[in-house]
């Protein structure tokens, strides 16, 4: 008998576009991301981008989109902050040429 493993934050792993993302929230803005696409004001995206921390540690950005006006955007989907998300955050955009945008 497997025991079914929970999300600490009871996040619902969801299927959009044949693939399972890790709660709800993510599996709709890649819906809505997707609909843009097909609307022509979004080129293309990446999911799960790595970005190098100091100590050997990755932060994986949730979406990194590219759009038909030429802006990138770095998006971050969240049903809930933590000290440590926000902390990776900040590093992120100390050590790099980013502004990660966090959508709920």
């Amino acid at each position: 008998m497997s025991i079914p493993i929970s999300h600490k934050f009871h996040a619902k792993p969801t299927e959009f576009g044949g693939r399972t993302y890790p709660s709800k929230a993510q599996a709709r803005y890649a819906q809505e991301l997707e609909l843009r696409k097909r609307a022509g004001e979004v080129l293309f995206w990446l999911e799960e981008v790595p970005f190098g921390l100091p100590g050997g540690i990755k932060y994986r950005l949730d979406f990194l989109e590219f759009w038909a006006n030429g802006e990138v955007h770095c998006v971050e989907v969240k049903g809930m902050d933590t000290p440590v998300g926000k902390l990776k955050i900040q590093q992120v955009e100390a050590l790099y040429p980013v502004k990660i945008e966090i959508v709920r």
